[in-house]
């Protein structure tokens, strides 16, 4: 371990490999973010004092590319999770295919990512068999996507990476955005990407909270 290392406890709501509109639920507990907060979906052209940018407008773009083209995962675990958990509990290439059809269509650059780590990720699920549980939170959690959340108070540092769709000024108004940082690599599963950049920004968001 370096000698600047931090020790962190860590608090996992959700299955592994999963996402979603994530709001803190201890009052008190700081949270760092891989990708961008959702705030809820915007307009093509935001209402607002100042006008995107064209980075903005780029990721805005992607932002409406990504729930029309690649949401459909999202769907059909949003509305027939127990459907789709009896044909991955049944079959492990199943299993594989929908998990690989993530990584192919969210990652940076899936090609690189350690066959090793990608087969343990899908082992998680087809072992312990949670697929169905997964893919249930989706359906859970559905009622509040969208909609306006409250502000949260608690400090949220965000990194983004290539290919993520935040946006800092539509997040803000719904988050206490306390650090954010832009990476030219990475993706959305920059954890298994970029690890060690990833590292030293988590570490750098709480080093200031300290």
């Amino acid at each position: 371990m370096r000698g600047d290392a931090q020790a962190f406890h860590i608090r996992r709501r959700r299955a592994p490999g999963t996402a979603g509109p994530g709001r803190p639920e201890p009052p008190r507990v700081a949270r760092p973010r891989h990708r961008g907060p959702r705030p809820p979906r915007a307009p093509a052209d935001p209402a607002g004092p100042e006008e995107l940018t064209p980075a903005e407008r780029s990721r805005l773009a992607g932002r409406e590319r990504r729930h029309r083209e690649l949401s459909g995962y999202a769907a059909i675990q949003g509305t027939r999770p127990q459907t789709l958990s009896y044909g991955l509990a049944d079959s492990p290439s199943g299993q594989l295919a929908w998990n690989l059809d993530w990584f192919a269509a969210h990652g940076d650059k899936p090609d690189a990512l350690d066959r090793d780590a990608v087969l343990t990720n899908v082992s998680l699920y087809w072992f312990t068999n949670t697929a169905g549980p997964s893919a249930r939170l989706y359906k859970e959690a559905a009622s509040a996507w969208g909609t306006t959340p409250e502000r949260s108070g608690v400090p949220i540092g965000v990194a983004v990476f290539r290919g993520d769709t935040a946006i800092r000024r539509l997040a803000e108004p719904h988050h206490t955005i306390t650090h954010w940082s832009e990476f030219e690599a990475g993706g959305h599963f920059a954890a298994m990407e970029v690890p060690e950049p990833l590292v030293d920004d988590v570490r750098t968001f709480f080093r200031a909270l300290r």
